[in-house]
């Protein structure tokens, strides 16, 4: 079992969604030019009923801290 960062920790603590239906929402938001309500579409076919405000606030919340872990890691272009 890995243990997360004490950061990103924090920050998920309050969250009341399950950590793999956040993580989808915001890396959908990130990595493709679709607007947050798609996303809420998109998701509402899962079954999964979220506002796009939510998703606004998961991604103002996690972006931050999710940025110098995966900048790392990122290859020059």
């Amino acid at each position: 079992m890995t243990t997360l960062n004490p950061a990103v920790a924090r920050v998920l603590k309050r969250l009341h969604y399950p950590l793999d239906v956040i993580l989808m929402c915001v890396r959908r938001y990130v990595a493709y030019p679709l607007s947050l309500r798609h996303i809420e579409k998109m998701v509402a076919e899962r079954g999964i009923c979220v506002d796009h405000s939510t998703v606004n606030r998961w991604t103002l919340k996690l972006l931050p801290v999710l940025e110098n872990p995966f900048g790392r890691r990122k290859w020059p272009v």
